[in-house]
């Protein structure tokens, strides 16, 4: 089963479920807001993705982080500390698939992976 992992509101999710969704593809989506990502999770994913491309730099959660806060995040045990507190700024959606881990929204990777 695939799972979706995200917030609802974000507008590259929601272009990653419709995508999902016109394919026919079943998931299970985990919304930040009411499940958040774990520890366990965290490290899980970073065995696939380096930890630098599951924090998203370029979202408002981060440029709200004091520059000590964002000079601070050198490493994956600084990230995920962050990253824990602050389940938004979690790249997304990430997707977990039988072939790996997607990160983000892009056709023709999804193409790949679900094809």
């Amino acid at each position: 089963m695939v799972q979706v992992y995200g917030i609802k509101n974000c507008n590259t999710v929601k272009k990653a479920l419709d995508w999902l969704q016109e394919n026919n593809i079943n998931f299970v989506f985990h919304d930040y807001k009411k499940e958040p990502a774990t520890l366990e999770k965290l490290t899980e994913w970073q065995k696939s993705l380096p930890w630098e491309s599951l924090v998203n730099k370029k979202g408002t959660t981060w440029k709200k982080l004091s520059s000590e806060e964002q000079l601070s995040v050198v490493d994956a045990q600084s990230a995920n500390a962050v990253l824990l507190t602050n389940n938004s700024m979690i790249k997304r959606p990430l997707i977990e698939t039988n072939k790996g881990l997607l990160l983000g929204f892009n056709e023709e990777e999804y193409l790949t992976k679900f094809k």
